[in-house]
């Protein structure tokens, strides 16, 4: 795709870790968002460019995380190391940025935008689980950041299959270019 430039882009991976991806997923089963996840970020680092991975997680007393008044607390995992531990294919590999997040979104209370401005990154390439969630939530805070945002949509999976689709079908193409993991791993080799 001729639109797609990654000269300054970094690819950020939300939530590839294993507490995540042994959950039921869809529109994608989570190997085939980790696999084509790993495909991208194997092809972003043999170009020299910055791959972000990402996890949430918090103290083992839970001190850390949300605890708002009208929503549901989240349950602290049984084994927090397991639970925030990156699955093996994505790695992280030499050189990765690792960014620990408390929050929904990857960029509120961590170094994300100091991480990305620093290396002259003006577009985000994103992919993860949840789509509606995490994905979102970083890209809902990209865009306000000033990011150009391209959106793996085979790279990236929900709870249930209406969630992602809603995000890719009406949010999404309001933030940035919805594309496919191919399609960006072709603009790399361009």
């Amino acid at each position: 795709m001729s639109d797609i430039e990654l000269s300054k882009a970094a690819l950020v991976l939300i939530d590839l870790q294993h507490g995540i991806v042994a959950r039921d997923t869809a529109p994608y089963p989570a190997a085939d968002v980790v696999r084509a996840s790993a495909t991208l970020a194997d092809a972003f680092r043999a170009k020299g460019l910055p791959v972000i991975v990402v996890t949430v997680g918090w103290s083992a007393d839970m001190a850390d995380a949300p605890h708002q008044r009208h929503a549901p607390a989240i349950d602290a995992p049984a084994d927090p190391e397991a639970f925030t531990a990156v699955v093996p294919e994505i790695g992280p590999r030499p050189g990765d940025i690792l960014v620990r997040k408390r929050q929904w979104g990857a960029f509120y209370g961590t170094d994300l935008d100091l991480q990305l401005r620093r290396r002259g990154v003006d577009t985000i390439v994103l992919t993860g689980i949840a789509t509606n969630i995490g994905v979102e939530s970083t890209a809902r805070d990209a865009w306000e950041h000033g990011y150009s945002l391209i959106f793996a949509e085979d790279a990236t999976t929900s709870f249930g299959d209406d969630m992602h689709r809603f995000a890719f079908e009406v949010i999404f193409p309001k933030l940035g270019l919805v594309s496919t993991s191919q399609a960006v791993v072709d603009a790399l080799g361009a």
